[in-house]
């Protein structure tokens, strides 16, 4: 009995020695992976459509891990939280970037990371959370959005109101046409009289240009003698004020005394001149009516007048 006892002690030990070696095995082997890879948290606001748990995560092309969990946020459900685990190399900056990218227009969904300066910090978490890196519209996302704009923008131009406006234009260019073509007759006299004006309007420039280019070419010939002319005309001026300016210097004194003598006895000598002309005035006079008697000192005799 101590025989068997003692062999199922030694079993029982051995059994909890290999499951204590084994649990061992497992957390050291966790131990060792979670040091090779690190946990990111990517918030998408867009659909994830064909993004899959296990699915492929690259940083400018380059895969560096997977997605390890899909799931809605719990605030929002209109975001979706991916938990993508990447090596412990890859450099996530502050500044990196995640969007959602496919292989092709309708091929697999990843993940693709880009950005992050050389200068900028590694991302990191306060505490156990894990970080988040900021996302950005995807290239469908994108023209989704370009495609809603436009979808508005056609909304508004095909209106009612812009409906009846384009109907009215329509209908208004059709009566145009309609005028057009009953008066199309006086239209192409109206063109052929245009023509007609045209050729005689570029006759009229081209002998406009060539008279021009004649008075051109004569006043070229006659500049030089008109500028030596007047070269001429200006010195004689230069020294005609010359010589006038040496005139009134030399007589200066002349001219001072002249105009203080000379003009106080201007005023008596112009009464005295006024007092003669009428005296001279009035010996006319007389001359006129009697020169006779005037001279010789006789009167003018009397006309006969019978009674």
């Amino acid at each position: 009995m101590e025989t068997r006892a003692n062999y199922v002690m030694i079993g029982v030990f051995t059994l909890a020695a290999a499951a204590f070696m084994l649990l061992f095995g497992l957390w050291a082997a966790k131990y060792t992976s979670d040091k090779d890879w690190r946990y990111y948290d990517v918030i998408f606001d867009e659909a994830v459509t064909g993004l899959t748990e296990g699915g492929s995560v690259q940083y400018n092309g380059i895969g560096v891990g997977t997605v390890a969990q899909l799931s809605l946020a719990p605030d929002d459900p209109r975001k979706v939280i991916a938990r993508v685990k990447l090596r412990a190399a890859t450099p996530v900056k502050v500044d990196t970037h995640a969007k959602l990218s496919f292989t092709g227009l309708t091929g697999t969904a990843f993940i693709q990371l880009t950005g992050g300066s050389p200068k900028a910090a590694l991302l990191t978490a306060p505490g156990d959370a894990v970080p988040v890196i900021q996302t950005e519209a995807s290239a469908l996302q994108n023209i989704a959005e370009t495609a809603n704009k436009l979808v508005a923008r056609l909304d508004k131009v095909l209106s009612e109101d812009n409906i009846h406006n384009i109907t009215q234009t329509l209908d208004n260019i059709e009566s145009a046409t309609g005028a057009l073509a009953d008066q199309r007759e006086d239209l192409g006299a109206l063109i052929r009289n245009a023509r007609v004006s045209s050729e005689k309007l570029s006759a009229t420039l081209d002998t406009t240009n060539t008279a021009i280019a004649d008075v051109d070419r004569e006043l070229v010939q006659k500049l030089p003698q008109l500028i030596a002319k007047l070269d001429s005309t200006l010195n004689r001026l230069d020294s005609a004020a010359g010589n006038a300016n040496a005139l009134l210097s030399e007589n200066r004194g002349a001219i001072n005394s002249f105009t203080q003598d000379g003009l106080s006895q201007l005023g008596p000598t112009l009464d005295e001149l006024r007092a003669l002309v009428r005296d001279l005035r009035k010996i006319s006079s007389r001359l006129e009516d009697n020169p006779a008697g005037y001279v010789l000192g006789r009167q003018k005799p009397k006309e006969f007048e019978p009674k």
